[in-house]
């Protein structure tokens, strides 16, 4: 069995630690996400480095990388593009936008208006955008990076289930411990922009390293069983009691490919239920919607999420 998926997450969160304060704990939940070519949301409340995360993220990754500012009057022509008048060649040409990168940062998504917010549901998924009824292709390596505040701050709009839908997981974010936090003000207090001198210093993968992490994980084997207990763990979310909305097909299928880069990063190469149980907070709490008396109760996704893997046979 090669190291290449645990060596892929060795250089993430190497990269990530050089300015991101506390990173270790999210370079497991991005090596996952990446190796599956999935999108990732980040959720927390403002001001605790979400966006210096992504763009940390971004620029270990390298390729092109474009940023979209998340603003109630942000209109889907603004991040897909549109067709200019061009007086030389007398004829209209498409101009692309900021979608059309590598990596792509929607900075505070859940600001912007549905309508734009239902413009990147072809391009997460398809990795293509329609435009003026022309199909235009994304770079092969398309990524979409998010960041979004909790939903009952003031000036945000809820995100739309199937958006919640297209990004593979989501890591939620909250007050870092006393000596991070320490350290935060030592590195970052002086009044020049450290923070932009230090993310200047991140160095980007190569790219065969996430290639050969994405062929390593083809290579581990999935059991019949285990298919069949993330078969159950979707089924018992949409019947329970206090959800109205389950886990999804394309859910499932996110949880499964979570489960085996999860026992790449362990070195198996095999996937054993508990490799579903760790990656299964990160994949599934953002695809469920309470119902209204449980939302009232105070009951969170996450909880719910426990309460499957708790209530759930375990294939042996």
């Amino acid at each position: 069995m090669s190291e290449s998926i645990r060596e892929l997450e060795s250089l993430i969160e190497r990269e990530l630690t050089r300015v991101v304060v506390g990173a270790e704990s999210a370079a497991r939940a991005l090596t996952i996400a990446l190796t599956a070519r999935g999108h990732v949301l980040v959720q927390g409340v403002p001001g605790l480095g979400k966006t210096l995360l992504a763009k940390t993220l971004a620029r270990t990754l390298g390729g092109e990388f474009k940023r979209i500012q998340g603003t109630p009057d942000l209109m889907p022509s603004d991040i897909i593009g549109v067709p200019v008048f061009d007086d030389q060649q007398r004829r209209f040409l498409f101009r692309p936008g900021p979608l059309f990168a590598d990596v792509v940062l929607v900075d505070e998504i859940n600001r912007a208006g549905p309508k734009t917010q239902s413009a990147l549901l072809e391009a997460m998924e398809e990795r293509q955008v329609s435009v003026e009824r022309e199909v235009k292709p994304l770079p092969e390596d398309f990524l979409v990076l998010a960041t979004q505040n909790p939903r009952e701050f003031e000036g945000t709009y809820p995100l739309p289930e199937s958006q919640l839908d297209r990004f593979m997981l989501r890591l939620v974010m909250d007050y870092p411990a006393r000596e991070a936090e320490s350290e935060i003000l030592s590195r970052y207090g002086g009044m020049a922009s450290a923070a932009q001198t230090t993310l200047e210093s991140v160095t980007a993968l190569p790219r065969e390293r996430l290639a050969q992490a994405r062929l390593e994980a083809e290579r581990i084997h999935v059991a019949q069983a285990l298919s069949g207990y993330v078969l159950d763990l979707a089924r018992a979310s949409r019947e329970h009691a206090r959800l109205s909305l389950g886990l999804s097909t394309r859910g499932a299928l996110a949880l499964l490919k979570a489960a085996r880069i999860t026992a790449g990063l362990r070195g198996a190469d095999f996937v054993t239920p508990d490799d579903v149980k760790e990656p299964a907070e990160w994949v599934m709490a953002h695809r469920l919607v309470l119902t209204p008396e449980a939302a009232l109760e105070g009951t969170t996704e996450t909880e719910i999420v426990a309460q499957l893997l708790a209530a759930t046979p375990v294939p042996r």
